[in-house]
């Protein structure tokens, strides 16, 4: 299902082999910089700006004691990622049209300041320790479901893709991936869901089998910094463990913060959801 583009992407500042799928073995690629992409960049930079002013939006999606903007479907781009006139270009668009997904949502606005990451409104302090020290690492779409927070597959993800809307330096709360983690979660989930007809899936317990395999990613997977400016994009596998890296001291970052559009469309069919 997944296409390879050997000839449009670079994972990281060294060369790397693409072997399983188009993730390989590393559970993320880097696009090069493209010139529309840029502009599509520029424009929600612009409209991003406003609405981290604007009162009624700030109320809602400021967390975190105010260092974290989180900014959920805020950008109004249309189901084809396309804003103002811009679209999403070049390797971006072929990895949209590689994967079967439902329409794309309008796009994430996630602002992160200096000072990231403070306790979340309602976050246990287990919760927040974790979000600290383990950059609150997760695999996106497994939602806490009841009184007990059960980790079910509420929203099968097909990948999440990241474009920078500023220029920030690497110390600056970036995204970090565990690489290899997404062949970890795929063995595990892979196991525990399809014994079960696929109907039945969104509702089974998926908590322990996620946390073992969360904690042998911790063990054996390396943790990498996934740093990109205006223009670039990055798209991380949908079972592969990411997070956000606290702010550290000395970070350069313009006053408005480190602002990302992020695109995590849901597979068309939940079938696919555990496979590579």
């Amino acid at each position: 299902m997944l296409i390879v583009f050997y000839s449009l992407m670079r994972q990281d500042v060294h060369t790397k082999t693409i072997g399983i799928g188009m993730f390989g073995t590393t559970g993320w690629l880097r696009f090069e910089a493209n010139d529309e992409i840029k502009k599509w960049a520029t424009a929600a930079q612009k409209f991003a700006s406003g609405a981290a002013q604007n009162p009624a939006l700030k109320e809602k999606w400021l967390q975190c004691e105010g260092t974290w903007y989180v900014g959920v479907d805020v950008l109004p781009s249309d189901e084809d990622g396309c804003f103002k006139g811009f679209e999403l270009a070049g390797p971006v668009s072929e990895l949209i049209r590689s994967v079967v997904t439902k329409p794309l949502h309008p796009a994430q606005v996630s602002i992160l300041y200096p000072g990231y990451p403070k306790p979340r409104q309602g976050e246990t302090k287990a919760g927040f320790a974790y979000r600290l020290t383990r950059d609150a690492a997760h695999v996106d779409g497994l939602l806490p479901v009841g009184a007990e927070r059960r980790r079910m597959l509420r929203e099968p993800h097909a990948y999440v893709l990241g474009l920078p809307l500023n220029t920030c330096d690497i110390k600056a709360s970036p995204m970090v991936v565990w690489e290899g983690s997404h062949l970890i979660m795929h063995k595990a989930f892979h196991a525990a869901l399809t014994p079960y007809p696929v109907a039945q899936w969104s509702d089974i317990d998926l908590s322990d089998v996620y946390h073992a395999a969360r904690r042998e990613a911790f063990e054996s997977c390396r943790r990498v910094v996934v740093h990109a400016e205006p223009g670039q994009a990055y798209a991380i596998h949908r079972l592969a463990l990411h997070g956000v890296a606290p702010w550290q001291a000395g970070a350069r970052a313009p006053s408005e913060g480190r602002m990302i559009a992020y695109f995590r469309p849901e597979l068309n069919d939940i079938e696919e959801w555990p496979n590579l």
